[in-house]
């Protein structure tokens, strides 16, 4: 399908803003609708962009409107599709950005919703694959007709996929997620453990629904039993479910935008962010008077490998929670954050959740074993108010996260961490950044900070074990078989050197600190 044929279509009411021959003739691969500002991650080539301009105002500047076409152009999006209602018409300075960028606009009029859209390009995408020569229709024609009238009417996949394999018997099938979080099953197929699920995502029988998707966010057509039916024909039936798939992942495009704005206010440098507009954010997110709010920071690679997806997917499998997921202005590449509703003011809920997701944490992991996913997740947020506390919460809770080591070991003691988990000195410094922890500990310790020096790494070894045997003389001596006047000639050496009286405890937990930041 083109950019041309949309316009052909009366149906829509689409008027052509500006585009030549060679835009309308681009091939439409398919169609994101998004309100951010700046959408180009969240892109595919060859994509429409279908925009209800909520993040334009009459008194922004041109180059609000030029850096939002340039992430178009820079992704490869083949035409924007404007929304009228918003302004009541497509800003005169979008359409001068777009043609600067040679980008094909069109006005999407009030009375066609984004959905007629989308509806009308994949399902004419469905029958133009099917229809190609060297691909012909596995499934029956009367079979095909069904399921683009219930993906045309937004049915449930439930009822999708049981109608997809009725005419094989409606055998047992599944669709599941990459987690093993079952998405649809038919009346024959019993309800199928997350375990056991997650296992079946890579059996035999199994078929990716979209392939293009992010690691964490596949969907899975299972058959538990084989079925004696051509592999062309479960291949259709799996694009049927992608199409149906793909229209879930633009809703969530969507909804990551509401939920950047979210995080935005809340990460807002004032002390709080106004409760009127923080109330508004929070319903525009479906989480209004869903308090305690908890929050969690996820980190990636430096780069974006699905970790929004990776996220979104988790919370899935928290029971009666609603959730946010987006990216902080201020967060780091191949971060994203949630605000989690807990719609419950027990105060057992933080405690769930972080069960929950520790246990999932090594499944979602393995989905893509070669980008370690780190999380931090915050305690319960009794207010909106108190949000901003959750998130910076959140945030320690990673870093110390990402730091925290099992003994003897390289590996982290846990790829999640809650603030609850931090009950120790040394896990409560783990969430102070490295830089930071580096710099305390050169001049806590001062000169013995210069381990190269073999005298100061055989004071550094005397203060390690006469700290850990809680300034025992005697058992300090017997660990390291030396003389009790040993033992006190070196203590003082180390007293001299950093300043310290090691008979005080504030001072022992300053070198202690000192040692473990090392």
């Amino acid at each position: 399908m083109h950019v041309e044929d949309l316009l052909r279509l009366e149906s829509l009411g689409l008027t052509l803003l500006w585009g030549d021959r060679p835009q309308l003739t681009r091939e439409i691969t398919g169609v994101t609708a998004t309100d951010l500002e700046d959408p180009g991650r969240f892109l595919q080539r060859g994509e429409l962009v279908l925009s209800g301009l909520v993040w334009w105002a009459p008194a922004d500047d041109e180059a609000k409107a030029e850096r939002f076409v340039a992430a178009l152009e820079e992704a490869g999006a083949v035409a924007l599709l404007a929304g009228e209602e918003t302004h009541g018409g497509v800003p005169e300075v979008l359409v001068e950005a777009c043609r600067r960028h040679g980008i094909a606009i069109l006005s999407v009029p009030v009375h066609t919703s984004f959905r007629a859209v989308t509806d009308t390009v994949y399902l004419r995408q469905w029958g133009d694959l099917s229809r190609r020569p060297a691909a012909p229709y596995a499934l029956p024609e009367n079979v095909r007709a069904e399921l683009s009238r219930l993906l045309a009417d937004g049915t449930d996949p439930d009822t999708l996929l049981t109608r997809a394999v009725a005419h094989l018997g409606t055998p047992p099938a599944y669709v599941l997620s990459a987690t093993g979080r079952t998405i649809a099953r038919t009346p024959t197929a019993p309800p199928l453990p997350v375990r056991r699920a997650a296992e079946a995502v890579t059996a035999a029988t199994t078929l990716s629904v979209d392939p293009d998707a992010s690691a964490y966010a596949q969907w899975h057509l299972h058959l538990p039993e084989p079925v004696e039916t051509p592999p062309r024909m479960l291949h259709e039936i799996a694009e049927v479910l992608a199409q149906h798939r793909r229209a879930s992942l633009r809703r969530e495009t969507t909804a990551r935008g509401r939920a950047t704005d979210l995080l935005a206010l809340i990460d807002t440098p004032s002390s709080a962010a106004a409760p009127a507009a923080l109330g508004r954010a929070l319903e525009a997110c479906g989480l209004a008077d869903q308090d305690p709010y908890t929050v969690i920071t996820v980190k990636g690679t430096a780069t974006d490998d699905g970790t929004l997806d990776a996220l979104t997917e988790a919370l899935h499998h928290l029971t009666d929670c609603g959730f946010a997921v987006g990216r902080l202005p201020t967060g780091e590449p191949g971060e994203a954050t949630a605000v989690i509703g807990t719609r419950t003011r027990t105060d057992s809920g933080t405690d769930t959740i972080a069960t929950t997701l520790k246990n999932l944490w090594p499944t979602l992991q393995s989905r893509n074993a070669k980008v370690p996913l780190h999380a931090g997740i915050s305690t319960p947020a009794t207010t909106p108010q108190n949000l901003k506390g959750a998130l910076t919460q959140a945030r320690y809770a990673l870093t110390a996260a990402r730091s925290r080591r099992a003994p003897g070991t390289e590996a982290p003691t846990s790829n999640l961490t809650a603030i609850e988990d931090l009950t120790t000195l040394d896990a409560l410094l783990t969430g102070i950044p490295a830089d930071v922890r580096t710099a305390f500990g050169i001049h806590a310790l001062g000169p013995l900070a210069d381990d190269t020096n073999p005298s100061h790494r055989m004071l550094l070894e005397t203060l390690d074990v006469f700290l850990t045997h809680n300034g025992s003389w005697a058992r300090t001596a017997e660990a390291l078989h030396l003389h009790v006047n040993t033992v006190h000639y070196r203590i003082q050496r180390v007293e001299m050197l950093t300043g310290r009286d090691l008979a005080r405890l504030d001072h022992k937990l300053d070198l202690k600190a000192a040692l473990l930041c090392r």
